[in-house]
């Protein structure tokens, strides 16, 4: 596409292109110097660390015909034939050009996003099978994949909600790929920063709103506000035939006083706190180490459900994807069938089976964060006191990120497990032994001893190894913080990294096969 033509279509107010080819075709937009080529724009995104007109020169290096940013004349050096767009805002402008590039593909799909601290990979997932079990042709961007047309793509190593071209890309591939429904799951960073902010969404979803990324965010409010960016933009995004907008939010989470005013075509609340009188709930509550069954009551039916996913949150994960199911006018029998045909999630309470002939049993979980590190190890806990075993839990704190949790997930740990193993998880420019230091502080806070109760071993797979050394028969050992993700941060640099693999080398120095 025509740089031209590309700037008219996004219309971005006040654009302007000073100097150069406008007529440059562009065939990629990048944010990220190291992924310009041939024919890409680059816009030059000023971040809270670097200035991406820094970067101009690495970007035409690699290919760039074209670079976007804020400045109000063109960057001093930049060649004469490289044509400079002049945007308002970088961050907005990057989406805004993404969808334009794509033809704003979100308009030709009924689009649901899911936002939360934990569960929201558990909950698009189970969105989707629900769709297609309703015979929807149904496509779906998680932290784990993109499913487009019936084919899986990996979408990155540390990536929950891809940058805005990727989004629109992927998008796009779905209108081409005739899907009706696009379940995305989207971070709060990815509402912060503009990544999603041209997708036209119709149904938001929220599963819990809990201590996390207070890094970037600063406090719990600002957290919040970022997540109900989803809630609101359903008042403002693109309306499509027949396709009322629709939230779907939790009752018996702090952020529903917040979420439930925002206002919305139709209204779905969920929760197992009847006082609540909430729409969607849950009785008969059976819980399993390999599943829980429930009966839900909705609207429209009871609905009998035997879940393949353990443990209380999973029922809100359950309940949340039927309110998302009902505002789309899914039946019930589709519903119940579509979450039952979800035998198991990637990394989420992920058992290994090769530890069973051992006694004991290994779960690899992606709890990263205060309130899943609670959950996961309330599961491992539920699970073992009924036969007299211990929790042995393996985890650690990313490094560069929210430092508050290190201790809350100590606390956590001391708690809930019977044995703790403090590890590395992604420590980038921070020393592992400092992180962990951290999370040690707060375990001696709750009566545990070093040397007894838990250690710090800074080799991830040296300190699996080690947690599968202490189990015994009865006991689990539950590895949380990294379950699918393909690589661990040192530095600055991703070295490859696969947890079931160092799960299952610490199984075999127990000598299984």
């Amino acid at each position: 596409m025509k740089l031209s033509l590309l700037v008219e279509q996004a219309n971005i107010r006040d654009a302007a292109i000073l100097g150069g080819d406008a007529s440059v075709e562009i065939t990629h937009i990048a944010e990220n110097s190291q992924q310009a080529r041939p024919g890409t724009l680059f816009v030059a995104v000023r971040g809270s660390v670097h200035d991406g007109h820094k970067f101009v020169a690495d970007a035409l290096k690699r290919g760039a015909m074209a670079v976007a940013g804020v400045l109000a004349e063109r960057p001093d050096g930049l060649p004469e034939n490289v044509p400079y767009v002049h945007v308002p805002d970088d961050r907005s402008a990057v989406a805004e050009l993404s969808a334009a590039f794509f033809g704003h593909p979100s308009r030709k799909l009924q689009v649901v996003g899911v936002t939360g601290t934990d569960g929201k990979t558990t909950t698009a997932t189970l969105i989707h099978s629900i769709l297609l079990a309703a015979g929807k042709r149904a496509g779906l961007i998680s932290t784990i994949r993109a499913e487009i047309g019936g084919r899986s793509y990996d979408t990155g190593f540390h990536v929950t909600t891809p940058e805005a071209f990727d989004v629109q890309r992927y998008l796009h591939d779905m209108v081409e790929a005739g899907t009706e429904v696009a379940v995305l799951e989207t971070t709060s960073h990815a509402l912060d920063q503009g990544r999603v902010l041209c997708v036209d969404y119709d149904i938001a979803v929220v599963t819990n709103v809990t201590h996390e990324h207070m890094d970037w965010h600063g406090n719990w409010e600002n957290y919040m506000a970022a997540k109900a960016r989803l809630f609101s933009v359903l008042n403002t995004s693109y309306r499509k035939p027949s396709t009322p907008k629709a939230s779907v939010i939790n009752a018996d989470d702090r952020s529903y006083e917040w979420l439930k005013s925002i206002p919305a075509d139709m209204h779905y609340i969920y929760g197992l706190d009847r006082r609540q009188q909430p729409d969607i709930t849950a009785d008969d509550l059976e819980f399993r180490a390999d599943g829980t069954r429930f009966v839900v009551q909705t609207p429209v039916a009871d609905i009998s459900v035997s879940l393949h996913l353990p443990g209380k949150h999973n029922i809100y994960n359950a309940m949340a994807a039927i309110g998302a199911a009902l505002a789309l006018g899914i039946p019930a029998e589709a519903i119940k069938h579509g979450l039952e045909n979800v035998e198991g999630i990637k990394g989420r309470t992920e058992w290994v089976d090769e530890a069973r002939p051992l006694g004991f049993d290994v779960v690899v979980d992606f709890a990263h964060t205060p309130n899943g590190l609670e959950k996961a190890l309330e599961f491992a806990r539920q699970t073992v006191d009924v036969r007299g075993g211990r929790v042995i839990a393996v985890f650690g704190s990313a490094g560069l990120r929210d430092r508050a949790k290190r201790g809350m997930m100590g606390h956590v740990a001391g708690k809930l497990s019977d044995l703790t193993v403090v590890t590395a998880e992604d420590p980038r420019t921070e020393r592992v032994e400092d992180i962990s230091a951290e999370i040690a502080l707060a375990l001696e806070a709750e009566g545990r001893v070093e040397g007894r109760d838990f250690w710090q071993i800074h080799d991830r797979a040296e300190a699996i190894a080690y947690a599968i050394a202490l189990a015994q028969a009865g006991d689990m050992v539950i590895t949380c913080g990294k379950a699918h993700e393909s690589s661990m941060c040192y530095g600055t640099e991703e070295t490859p990294w696969d947890e079931f693999a160092a799960v299952k080398a610490g199984l075999a120095r127990r000598g299984v096969k």
